[in-house]
């Protein structure tokens, strides 16, 4: 995967060139917010798949670094919301936005970047593109609507949980791959295709992500392992594991979430069941199935470097971590 970073590097880092000159404002709350969450790390896994896609599929030029930026522009808004809404006050280790400028602060902002995002969006006059960022932002609003309707509801079943995942996370991801094709002029078919790629890259990384919030390393992870169950937020892991437990087990679950005891002994009196009855490795079991769903829906193109360098993207997403 280094070498896959390699590749891009110089595309990446005009790209965080880009970043940092659309969060310039003369407002400057605007740009130190923007600033301080665009800068407390994560490594532009987005723009890495829209400057692999375009290559494969022939682009040439370089209004990529535009879009990648949008891409990450409409990412960070959906983070400065998600910390309102989930009360964080950490991420990634560092303090939230809300933490520091408060919640009306971190709102403002996220809505001032998404409108950023579709401003420049509307400016290359070109309605595939237009039409994949408004129906993938529609997508995730729609998805963390019903995050919110089923926090903390053990009634939640996994067809409602992949389509929150579909719309809150893979949509986005489906839609940066579907630019990469816009871009290279790919056939109506094969721009189909290169979506439905990021989506299933989409669904395996957010699989990966909700398994990992459960068995990573905290300095790698930048949460607590069990933070989303202390948020309320019912994952795979959680559903598989009252699907297969004891009566009594998922009793003394649905108390320990009803009542919010999340004590350190009640974690891992969880996290043991969980190894217990296997629920981790089907979890990324099934985060590896989209992985191999992803690389059958990439177009037949011939075996190119860009080509191989997004299946070991798609490896990755589950492995990244383990």
């Amino acid at each position: 995967m280094e070498e896959v970073w390699d590749l891009c590097r110089e595309d990446l880092q005009r790209v965080e060139e880009q970043i940092h000159s659309d969060l310039k404002s003369n407002l400057s709350l605007i740009s130190i917010m923007g600033s301080h969450l665009i800068n407390s790390g994560g490594k532009r896994f987005r723009p890495l798949l829209m400057i692999l896609t375009s290559r494969l599929a022939g682009y040439t030029g370089k209004s990529h670094t535009e879009l990648a930026s949008v891409i990450e522009l409409i990412h960070a808004a959906t983070l400065f919301h998600d910390d309102v809404i989930d009360e964080a006050s950490t991420r990634r280790g560092n303090k939230t936005a809300r933490m520091l400028w408060g919640n009306q602060a971190s709102i403002l902002v996220g809505d001032y970047l998404y409108a950023k995002a579709q401003c420049t969006i509307v400016s290359f006059h070109n309605h595939d593109l237009n039409e994949t960022i408004t129906e993938a932002t529609r997508k995730m609003a729609k998805g963390e609507l019903a995050q919110l309707a089923f926090n903390g509801d053990l009634s939640i079943t996994e067809e409602d949980y992949l389509e929150i995942i579909g719309n809150k996370t893979a949509s986005l991801m489906a839609a940066t791959c579907r630019i990469g094709a816009i871009l290279g002029e790919c056939s109506s078919e094969q721009r189909t295709e290169f979506e439905s790629f990021g989506w299933s890259i989409g669904m395996a990384f957010q699989l990966a992500d909700d398994t990992l919030d459960y068995i990573a390393n905290k300095a790698k992870l930048g949460k607590s392992v069990g933070k989303d169950l202390e948020e309320g937020k019912v994952t795979l892991p959680l559903l598989a594991l009252l699907k297969r437990c004891s009566q009594a087990d998922a009793e003394k679950i649905e108390r320990v979430i009803s009542l919010s005891e999340f004590t350190e002994e009640n974690l891992k009196y969880i996290l043991n069941l969980m190894k217990e009855y296997g629920v981790i490795e089907y979890s990324l079991d099934m985060a590896r199935s989209f992985v191999e769903k992803a690389k059958k829906s990439l177009p037949l193109f011939e075996d190119t470097i860009p080509l191989q360098a997004l299946l070991t993207v798609a490896d990755y997403v589950v492995d990244r971590e383990l």
